[in-house]
């Protein structure tokens, strides 16, 4: 397998120092171990490392930053109980490096608008609250008082509350998130976009149709009762690290592992867990029984295809269809008129392949269906999402030990937001309860999601944009018509820890409040104030940080909420801000009374571990759909038409980042090395396109609205061909960097969740470039 290596350090190199060598890591073990404590030395110090990483994910300690993986229960943690990536985002929060009004006196805005976003987060903390002035060139430091006027004032002159976005990160905690979403409704505007809208939401669409709640269905110990686990359009090894201790588990008591994606990802060929001596130096663990090399969007033909089978073998679970399904009949009827040459064409799979994996289906007594971002992100992903819980119906994997539909959130509570009302669509019985509980009267009309949020500021509708962290410029879709969104805005806020591309494209006017992270130790109020998360298994548990805050001047993201809230709604409103902010048990309360499930919350997350939220279809097999069952949805095949010389891009995370923060500017686990803007491509499709690998090539999108007619090309330049085993007409690139690519109005069906893993591209030859500018991550641009 090719990759980039550099010789010489990054600073001093640009990308045409990349030379071609080969080789690859095994997944985690000793060289994971080295990497994570080494960027802790160089980034926070010895002292720092250990208080932070060790408290990391502990009963006592605070929460990770990165995944939503669930945490063992108490008395079964490891001392270590973190991976390579979490210890990564720790050091990227408790680092020492910090950006200071000085350096912001130093770099205009200008400036920092042709870095990276690897440049820019590696910078560090940012220390002060700033604002950019209408016309000016430079941020300054703004008084904590005087960025809350100048919010609320701007609030104030809006037309209507539903000209202002306020976005969310799976970083909020649930305190912060529930008062967010109060003050958003005090407000008057259901306009609640969030991170879950570009990643889970044909999942949450999708479940919420099939069995009435749109979260997963297991827990932990379920994994390790499994009999098989399927793992789908899901690379654990780089994602959710902490997944392969669960799978190693899983495969030690006797479970066998089905791994379907297009790429052969090395975490689920063999993983050296590092908290063990075999990981540390024995050979690893074998975790795939069977890789199905499954073709970019080819899931739903799988698994209806995998149906099908089931169904003509009668390996079914009646006692399960009978009393607990609907639509049975008309699924089992549609699967009769099964066209298994579009099952071949739309997965690029044998049939030999889709029976092998049925046969292990039909031969477990408990099977659980893990997917994540392959899945969710085509324009089929809420069928394809149905498709997988037919199969698991069939079976009756559900509501039974060691079974059951396991969707794996990509961030850290982007769960539990959703959970405290995080959401342009929350029902009526919340917002009922919302408003009996704090005395507010919710808007009830639908606001924006992420997609049509965008749309609003390109048009002018929305004029206000307040994100609740993230990177919300590098992570939405058609990257310049968000960019052109953005700077057309009066005033954009952001609520950050570090330094981001959404700083430096804003709107007229900008702030940057800069908050505490989960490492740090929260004093607001004078006590010592805890926050709670939701993992991907609805287990919620308490958070408190070790450190002190990187600055005095930093707030923490309840405090931020409360102060906006106050200046714009004013001191005599119903609810008591100041009182919230005083105190975060005040806002748990509020929890218990709002969301289902969450009565005593306050009380509950006392006890070590946390609780977990009640589940219906996992506790009781109760389902509250429609029917008030297990729902089946027939859907029909997609096969996805590529045209001659294009290829199916999918984009995709390095092993060195997390969501849009690039850790590094390798890829240990798919040997690439040195560099970000490369794509991945079958050697055989390289040579049919007159592609040399090693070479220089522009992707460029081709999209044609389906509503309009209206063709649109996109361009990203300068990839260098990589190549790389995977289906022959698909390929791989790493996003941020590939999302100028993916449309704005390429959405899957009722979810509205862009495209990302179902672009079609063309490849054009382009010359080495002589001279590039921005060489810190890779970042390719021609000089004058």
């Amino acid at each position: 397998m090719a990759f980039w290596h550099r010789e010489a350090p990054v600073d001093d190199v640009d990308e045409g120092d990349l030379t071609l060598s080969d080789g690859m890591h095994s997944a985690a073990g000793p060289v994971a171990v080295g990497v994570a404590m080494k960027r802790g030395l160089e980034q926070m110090g010895v002292r720092r490392t250990a208080s932070t990483l060790l408290r990391l994910n502990q009963v006592e300690g605070f929460d990770c930053q990165g995944c939503a993986w669930p945490d063992p229960a108490p008395g079964h943690r490891h001392a270590a109980e973190f991976c390579e990536n979490g210890a990564k985002a720790v050091t990227e929060e408790a680092t020492k490096r910090r950006v200071t009004p000085e350096f912001f006196a130093a770099h205009p805005v200008a400036e920092l608008a042709e870095r990276t976003d690897y440049w820019l987060g590696q910078q560090g903390r940012i220390t002060h609250p700033m604002v950019l002035r209408e016309g000016a060139s430079h941020y300054v430091p703004i008084s904590w008082d005087d960025a809350a006027a100048m919010f609320a004032e701007t609030m104030a002159g809006l037309g209507s509350p539903d000209e202002a976005i306020f976005y969310t990160s799976g970083r909020v905690s649930n305190e912060a998130a529930f008062a967010y979403q109060l003050m958003v409704r005090s407000l008057g505007t259901n306009n609640l976009p969030d991170c879950s809208n570009m990643c889970h939401e044909s999942t949450s669409v999708g479940l919420a149709q099939a069995i009435g709640i749109g979260k997963g269905s297991v827990s932990l110990e379920d994994l390790y009762r499994a009999d098989v686990i399927v793992v789908a359009g899901q690379n654990p090894g780089t994602n959710h690290p902490r997944m392969l201790s669960a799978l190693e588990e899983a495969k030690k008591n006797g479970a066998k592992i089905i791994a379907i994606n297009p790429l052969k990802e090395t975490g689920l060929v063999k993983f050296r867990n590092p908290q063990t001596p075999r990981g540390m130096v024995g050979p690893g663990t074998e975790i795939a029984d069977l890789h199905l090399p499954v073709r970019v969007n080819g899931d739903l033909a799988l698994f209806q295809a995998i149906g099908a089978l089931l169904v003509e073998w009668d390996a079914l679970d009646h006692d399960f269809l009978a009393r607990h399904t609907a639509g049975y009949e008309e699924y089992r009827d549609h699967l009769g008129s099964l066209d298994w040459d579009a099952v071949l064409r739309a997965t690029g799979l044998s049939r030999e392949q889709v029976t092998e994996a049925a046969r292990m289906i039909a031969g477990s007594s408990a099977t659980i269906y893990c997917w994540a971002m392959g899945v969710t992100q085509h324009r089929n992903a809420v069928a394809t999402v149905r498709e997988i819980a037919n199969v698991a119906f069939l079976r009756g994997d559900i509501g039974k030990p060691g079974a059951g539909l396991c969707p794996v959130r990509g961030h850290s509570n982007v769960q539990g937001d959703r959970t405290m009302g995080i959401w342009e669509k929350m029902p009526d019985s919340f917002l009922d309860a919302l408003d009996a509980a704090t005395g507010i009267t919710s808007p009830r009309e639908h606001g924006l999601d992420t997609v049509d949020s965008i749309r609003a500021m390109a048009e002018g509708r929305a004029k206000v944009f307040l994100g609740m962290g993230g990177n919300f410029v590098s992570a939405a879709p058609d990257t310049a018509v968000t960019e052109e969104a953005f700077r057309g805005a009066e005033l954009t806020v952001h609520v950050s820890t570090k330094l981001n591309r959404s700083h430096v494209v804003h709107g007229r006017q900008a702030l940057i409040l800069p908050t505490m992270g989960r490492s740090e130790k929260d004093l607001t109020g004078g006590v010592v104030q805890r926050v709670t998360v939701e993992d991907s298994m609805s287990a919620v548990h308490a958070s408190h940080g070790p450190l002190e805050p990187a600055s005095p001047h930093l707030r923490s993201e309840v405090d931020i909420v409360c102060l906006l809230a106050t200046a714009c709604l004013g001191e005599g409103h119903v609810v008591d801000w100041p009182r919230l902010r005083a105190d975060y048990t005040e806002i748990r309360r509020l929890i218990a009374q709002v969301v289902p499930g969450a009565a005593a919350y306050a009380e509950k997350v006392d006890a070590p571990g946390g609780f977990v939220l009640p589940h219906g279809p996992r506790d009781t097999r109760t389902f509250p759909t429609e029917a008030g069952k297990a729902t089946f949805a027939a859907s029909p095949i997609d096969v996805l038409h590529v045209p001659e010389g294009r290829l199916l891009l999918q984009t995709l995370r390095s092993h060195d980042q997390f969501n849009t923060t690039i850790y590094g500017l390798d890829d240990r686990y798919r040997g690439i090395k040195g560099g970000r803007r490369v794509v991945m491509v079958h050697p055989d499709d390289a040579a049919d396109l007159g592609l040399e690998v090693g070479g220089w090539v522009d992707l460029v999108s081709e999209w044609t609205d389906t509503e309009t007619g209206e063709a649109s090309e996109r361009r990203a330049p300068w990839f260098r061909v990589v190549a790389y085993d995977q289906p022959r007409g698909c390929a791989a690139a790493y996003y941020p960097e590939t999302n100028p690519l993916v449309p704005l109005g390429s959405t899957a069906l009722e979810s509205n969740c862009p495209t990302s893993k179902s672009v079609i591209v063309r490849l054009e030859r382009v010359d080495a470039p002589t001279g590039v500018v921005g060489s810190d991550a890779g970042w390719v641009v021609p000089t004058a």
